[in-house]
């Protein structure tokens, strides 16, 4: 007679169980992962182009966060982070509007406020930096985001 006993598909169903069991938790990481980082890539096109708009117009240009909503604004542009994604801005203290909003300004000469915003989900993290001296916008992505 061919076959499997019991104790040979009980066997089989707990491996299945097991690997499932480790592979889930990855794929939800990497969803979040990879929400993080789309989001850090919306707010670096956000500040390039607020830079670009304040090179060819010759006048200061802002982005402003509101990390409380995940709303960020550009002139008549809006913007929004998704829901379960978080904020927070580094800038200078005199374009922190309050607890929650911070600008990052760009000026004619291609030049910035500098700053950066923290994007992150989980344990999952990238941060978009803004040097104040080139306006240069760049995305570091971490692993694991620091104790908030």
């Amino acid at each position: 007679m061919h076959g499997f006993t019991l104790i040979e598909l009980l066997v089989v169903l707990a491996i299945a169980a097991f690997i499932a069991a480790l592979t889930v938790p990855r794929l939800t990481g990497a969803t979040e992962r990879a929400a993080v980082r789309a989001a850090a890539r919306e707010l670096e096109a956000a500040l390039r182009g607020a830079r670009s708009i304040a090179m060819a117009q010759g006048r200061p240009e802002a982005l402003t966060i509101d990390t409380a909503s995940g709303v960020f604004r550009q002139g008549s542009r809006v913007g929004r982070v998704p829901s379960g994604i978080h904020l927070a801005v580094t800038t200078t203290t005199g374009d922190r509007l309050d607890a929650q909003t911070g600008r990052i300004r760009f000026f004619p000469d291609g030049t910035s406020t500098g700053g950066g915003i923290d994007v992150w989900a989980g344990y999952n993290r990238s941060q978009v930096l803004i040097d104040w001296l080139s306006g240069r916008v760049s995305i570091e992505e971490g692993s694991h985001a620091s104790a908030r």
